[in-house]
């Protein structure tokens, strides 16, 4: 029998996998994000805070469209799903904001994480993906993963925080699946584009009323949202462009292991043995899944 590799498993296979690298990134970035976001979130109200991740990141995003000449392409869009993210994108942030004041990272991380079961459950029905049982296999261990390494508050689940949570989670599983139907049509450019421009516009008109004053102490986290935004929106389309919905969205959970690296880098904190022991869980499924795709892409026709 041949070891040539089939195209029909071959092609979308090494789409997976470099799905699977993109979403690793982009979980990285969007850690440092987080960070950030909940820093701004202590002084500043929730929808200004992703208004002002949308604002800090318009002016890369632009960079890279007039980088890449595609200006010509922005208005060749399928303009119904792109508003549909963006303001699903304004409400996702804006959530989150809201709740990462209300509650502590592991409780607002846990929740969250519901969205890969999400999104992979609305990628059979919208999409009309097959999800292979490897697919839900590591979507169930990296959810056991993350609660064994947040052991979170049980009383924190039934606040307004927690909602905000899961609606946030909701938001975001809507998203990518119209994300990933865009991407079949239209540039990566224009997502990011029309993604950021749209949460600026639409959480700015709402964030005025109350707007408070920026000091200059927080500059360099505006800064930084500016990088990490940017970057993690284009690596997170880049994975749903390139990757099937139920491949990648299961490696979000690998924010945990970036939060714990990140921990010990910066700032020097040792995770605990039930932190480790989460993020080692975490780090198995996903390895797991790229195993899993490797083989689909040596089978023999």
């Amino acid at each position: 029998m041949s070891e040539t590799p089939s195209p029909a498993l071959s092609q979308p296979a090494s789409g997976n996998l470099r799905g699977i690298v993109a979403m690793l990134a982009a979980m990285f970035f969007f850690s440092l994000m987080d960070a950030m976001l909940k820093a701004l979130s202590a002084s500043y109200p929730a929808m200004q805070v992703a208004a002002l991740r949308g604002w800090t990141a318009l002016p890369l995003v632009a960079l890279y469209v007039l980088w890449r000449g595609e200006w010509h392409r922005l208005l060749q869009v399928r303009w119904l799903l792109h508003l549909l993210r963006g303001g699903l994108t304004v409400a996702m942030l804006a959530l989150f904001a809201y709740a990462l004041r209300e509650l502590a990272l592991a409780e607002a991380y846990t929740l969250f994480f519901i969205s890969p079961l999400l999104i992979t459950a609305l990628s059979t029905w919208v999409l009309r993906e097959q999800v292979r049982a490897a697919h839900w296999a590591a979507i169930a261990l990296g959810m056991v993963g993350v609660l064994v390494a947040l052991r979170p508050s049980q009383e924190a689940f039934f606040t307004l925080g927690a909602l905000a949570v899961l609606a946030s989670a909701v938001c975001y599983a809507v998203s990518a699946i119209a994300g990933r139907m865009l991407t079949r049509t239209d540039p990566s450019s224009s997502l990011v584009f029309w993604t950021t421009t749209m949460l600026a516009l639409g959480a700015g008109l709402l964030a005025w009323p109350q707007w408070v004053g920026v000091t200059w102490t927080h500059w360099p986290l505006l800064a930084g949202l500016a990088v990490t935004g940017f970057l993690g929106q284009l690596a997170i389309t880049e994975a749903f462009r390139h990757g099937q919905v139920s491949v990648v969205a299961p490696f979000e959970y690998t924010a945990i292991a970036w939060g714990v690296g990140l921990d010990c880098l910066l700032w020097q904190a040792v995770p605990g043995y039930s932190t480790l022991l989460g993020a080692v869980i975490v780090i198995g499924s996903g390895l797991y899944l790229v195993r899993q795709e490797r083989t689909q892409a040596v089978l023999p026709p």
